[in-house]
Formats: C-alpha cells, sequence, structure tokens
C-alpha cells in the first residue's frame, strides 16, 4: 500500500522543484506552492432529509406517549384515526411476547367502562385461562376468545374497579400457562406508569 504512493510522492516534488518555465501551466510564471496548487475551497455542510412518508391506510401507528403507554392509532382515509393504549409485554428472555391494546367505552348502563385485547402466543393452555392481578392484589381470570396465526386472543371489559386500581397502581401482572409445559407459570409485567394520563386522551367507543 505504502510503495503506491512513492511515484506521486515523486512527481509532486519534482513539479515543486522544476524550474519556473516548466511548472507553469496556468500562465502565471513562478509562484509559491499555494499559488500552484489547488487549495481548495470551504463547502458548506450538506444535509439530505428523506421526505417524511407517513403511515399508509390500514397500517398502525404511534401518535404519542404517556408514560410506558403508546397512543397506538390506525391510519384510515377519515379526518381521526381510531387510537387505542398499547403496550408490549416482555418475557423471560426480555422480548416481546404478548400485546396489551385498551379503549374506553361509552355507557350505557352496563358494568364494563373500558376493553382491552390481549394477544399471547399460540401454545397457550386455553382452559387455564388468563389471570390479571394488580400490585399483587388478588386477580380476576379471563377466557380466551380465539386464536389465530398471530396469536391467542382474549377480549376482556374492565369495570370502574378495575380501571381505578390500575390508576392507583404500579404494575400489573399478567399469568399465562403454556401448553408444552402446563405446570409452568409464565408471568408478564405490564407497567402502570402514565395510564392515567393516556386512559384521559384514549377514544371512546360506541357501543
Amino acid at each position: 500500500m505504502f510503495n503506491s504512493l512513492k511515484p506521486m510522492v515523486a512527481v509532486m516534488a519534482l513539479a515543486l522543484a522544476a524550474p519556473a518555465g516548466a511548472q507553469d501551466t496556468s500562465g502565471a510564471a513562478g509562484g509559491t506552492a499555494d499559488e500552484i496548487l489547488d487549495m481548495g475551497q470551504s463547502v458548506a455542510a450538506e444535509t439530505e432529509t428523506a421526505p417524511s412518508e407517513g403511515p399508509k391506510p390500514g397500517e398502525r401507528y404511534s401518535r404519542e406517549k404517556h408514560g410506558d403507554w403508546d397512543m397506538a392509532c390506525v391510519k384510515t382515509n377519515a379526518e381521526t384515526d381510531p387510537c387505542s393504549m398499547l403496550q408490549m409485554l416482555n418475557g423471560p428472555d426480555g422480548q416481546p411476547m404478548a400485546e396489551v391494546s385498551l379503549f374506553r367505552i361509552a355507557q350505557d348502563g352496563g358494568v364494563a367502562v373500558a376493553g382491552a385485547t390481549v394477544i399471547v402466543p399460540l401454545e397457550t393452555l386455553l382452559p387455564a385461562a388468563l389471570t390479571i392481578s394488580i400490585d399483587g392484589a388478588p386477580g380476576k381470570r379471563y377466557n380466551y376468545t380465539f386464536c389465530n396465526p398471530v396469536g391467542c386472543v382474549a377480549q376482556i371489559g374492565l369495570t370502574q374497579g378495575d380501571v381505578d386500581s390500575m390508576q392507583k397502581g404500579n404494575e400489573a401482572t399478567f399469568a399465562i400457562r403454556p401448553a408444552p409445559a402446563p405446570d409452568q407459570l409464565i408471568e408478564l409485567k405490564m407497567s402502570l406508569k402514565g395510564f392515567t394520563s393516556a386512559y384521559k386522551a384514549v377514544d371512546v367507543v360506541q357501543q
């Protein structure tokens, strides 16, 4: 590598040491090295900004953050996009294992004031149901509704008492059992940081 630079160094040395007539290729006789060599010109830094492409219809995007909650919206052609509170739950290996999407429900005299869609991995032991507890308090069990290629889904209703507990709490625990190892209990932690502000901002779904 360094040997390949020697011919260029020799050429530069000969150019600077040559008589003025021999080195004058620009019409100026004589001159300093600065006058012979191109010293370059400062160029303002150019930054290329990639065109911003927004989400396409049907795609989900994060509109804003509330603590550990995302306000996840689905792009539509309407003036406003439907949004729900979203949080990914990590498994024992630290990788995302489950998803919780929560929304408010318009009051019509029913008990449920909010609803949530919980997606857990395939091969979850369905008869064991999904157990949710808040800050170690006695939990509730919820049945799974269906499974698809994405995972198994539980569509659950939350009472005002459930919501109050989440607003006051620090952490909820989602417990599931894997079908291949039904004796094992996998606990997934859901942070309640930012829950109250996200709940106030989330959409109200009409019945």
